[in-house]
């Protein structure tokens, strides 16, 4: 019996935890000898490497005067079906209820009577955090939910919430994100030299979207709240547009304290040059960029919200503080930064426990076994 299995992945192909994800199983499941499929509007951002195994198809979204708005589930929709019934999928992997569960149940009726792979959808958070929220959506993610084969979600804290969001009573797998460091390009020296950061100051890493939710105004109020505020640098590795906190760092007077880069992909150059990471989500599923940290040996300061508790060993691996309090998170950065002793405690055991909850090959296995049931 061939083992090998033809797999569509659906995401959205910008820099953002679920899209990071989504786009590095697929490498995953393409090294390990599966076929697979990306469909999105772009090609992903991560999709740089080549191999044979995989295999990109855009979405193409036309814009019509008939609609206000360009549409882009139902063009998904008619794409997945294409790609299924073309290359003969066995597994459709999608991240996000809506509109990507939604677009796929409508290409499973679309072909009818015909073989049709196994519909597995992955809930990131916004489905349930935001969306879910929405009367206007709250019905259609149930649907989209409810009616895939198999639903996992990236930590216990959002299957929960899901569960009293919704109202499912279907089986929901927790398959943590996963993050495997790759060596970096630049030494910590040169990093920290072009960043201008001294011998005895401290390098504090943000990496996030921006969003609201993210609470960066709390990360640049407690920079300013610091004791060792002057021995203080905050480097952003930003997913979206800064500009909305300027006026808040130049109120604050850090203008020379705070860097920022965009869409920065070889990100590991700077998580392996920094001190520690900082982290103020008001909200937050589960946490890439705070794993991706961790796995660099770099200790953590974050809030004590949703699946964050699940990814930073309290008192081990980093420190946990209150959401909306900037003070409480000042005061954590100061007792890491008065005790480099802690510090690299706790960055070893991060780099020890990332590798070893969080790896890779052992979430590719996992989700492996998830879609074989289906099958």
């Amino acid at each position: 019996m061939d083992n090998r299995l033809k797999v569509g992945i659906v995401c959205y192909p910008t820099i953002g935890g679920s899209g990071i994800v989504a786009t590095e199983l697929g490498l995953l499941l393409a090294e390990a000898g599966h076929e697979v499929h990306f469909i999105s509007y772009e090609q992903p951002v991560r999709l740089h490497v080549e191999h044979p195994n995989w295999f990109f198809h855009p979405v193409l979204v036309n814009e019509y005067t008939l609609f206000k708005y360009p549409d882009y589930t139902l063009p998904l929709s008619v794409r997945i079906s294409e790609v299924s019934q073309d290359f003969g999928l066995d597994i459709l992997h999608v991240h996000y209820a809506v509109p990507h569960a939604t677009a796929a149940l409508l290409a499973r009726l679309m072909q009818g009577e015909t073989r049709k792979p196994a519909l597995i959808t992955t809930l990131h958070g916004t489905d349930t955090n935001l969306l879910g929220n929405d009367p206007h959506y709250r019905p259609i993610i149930k649907y989209s939910i409810e009616n895939s084969c198999g639903v996992t979600t990236v930590s216990e804290s959002l299957k929960q919430q899901t569960i009293a969001t919704f109202g499912i009573s279907s089986p929901i797998e927790v398959i943590p994100n996963f993050f495997e460091p790759q060596p970096p390009t630049r030494s910590s020296a040169s990093i920290r030299t072009e960043l201008g950061v001294e011998d005895d100051e401290i390098l504090l890493l943000h990496m996030s979207n921006l969003r609201p939710g993210k609470r960066v105004i709390d990360i640049l109020q407690a920079v300013s709240l610091a004791k060792n505020r002057a021995r203080l640098k905050l480097f952003v590795l930003a997913g979206g547009d800064f500009q909305p906190y300027e006026s808040e760092v130049q109120r604050l007077g850090i203008r020379n304290q705070v860097m920022v880069k965009n869409n920065v992909k070889e990100i590991g150059d700077y998580l392996q040059a920094c001190d520690l990471g900082v982290y103020a989500s008001e909200e937050e599923s589960f946490g890439l960029s705070i794993l991706e940290t961790l796995a660099h040996g770099k200790p953590v300061v974050a809030t004590d919200i949703g699946g964050i508790p699940e990814v930073v060993q309290s008192k081990q691996t980093g420190l946990l503080v209150p959401p909306h309090d900037p003070k409480a998170l000042a005061e954590a950065i100061d007792q890491l930064v008065d005790d480099p002793v802690l510090r690299q405690s706790f960055g070893e055991a991060a780099r020890i426990d990332a590798a070893t909850r969080f790896n890779a090959a052992q979430a590719r296995d996992h989700y492996l076994r998830f879609y074989r049931r289906f099958l």
